[in-house]
């Protein structure tokens, strides 16, 4: 029996770690579609199986059942701020906060997880996205939505709909009207895979 299972871990990428305590559903350990994950429940049980992501460093061949568990109590509702909920989590690219629809990285070095943020923390997170967002922008333009001028990692550039653009050196960025914006996406046409490089 032991061979059997060992070899059909090995076969399916699966381990069967136990139960969950309430529900009394199988919890497994396996490969999904984006990588290794935990599974409650089965496909054809009336209400539909629970996934949750393996966190960095851990691996489905050791896990406990506990650890497994653990992964579920996320997301988890820290409370509402002017009407909007907001909550913490694990998501593909690390922890973050979530206020309504925006999402915001919870830093490495800020000592915060997702499972004891609390509220205030995360508000405070939030707002100081916002201020980051709003000191991004040099200009905007009621002519165009879409249409803004950046202050960028590698310097300023023009941001039209999903298009970046450069802005030529020499050019003052708190200078360009909507016209001269026009004209650089005009005289700047993104660049593509298919695109050859200009020769020096």
């Amino acid at each position: 029996v032991e061979n059997t299972l060992e070899n059909s871990e090995k076969a399916t990428g699966s381990r069967l770690l136990g139960e969950e305590p309430k529900t009394k559903k199988p919890v497994v350990a396996r490969i999904g579609r984006f990588g290794p994950m935990i599974q409650i429940g089965e496909v054809n049980d009336e209400e539909k199986p629970r996934f949750a992501s393996l966190r960095s460093g851990q691996n489905i061949t050791d896990i406990t059942l506990e650890e497994a568990l653990e992964l579920f109590k996320l997301p988890r509702k820290l409370g509402v701020i002017d009407g909007t909920d907001v909550s913490a989590a694990i998501g593909r690219f690390g922890p973050y906060v979530k206020v309504g629809k925006t999402f915001v990285s919870i830093p490495k070095d800020s000592g915060l997880i997702p499972e004891t943020i609390e509220l205030e923390e995360a508000v405070k997170l939030y707002k100081d996205k916002l201020e980051a967002d709003k000191n991004r922008v040099i200009l905007e333009f009621p002519e165009d939505e879409s249409l803004f001028v950046l202050k960028g990692r590698y310097g300023p550039y023009i941001k039209h709909g999903k298009t970046n653009i450069r802005i030529p050196k020499g050019t003052k960025p708190d200078e360009l009207n909507y016209e001269d914006c026009l004209t650089i996406i005009k005289n700047n046409p993104p660049k593509n895979g298919n695109r050859t490089k200009r020769k020096k």
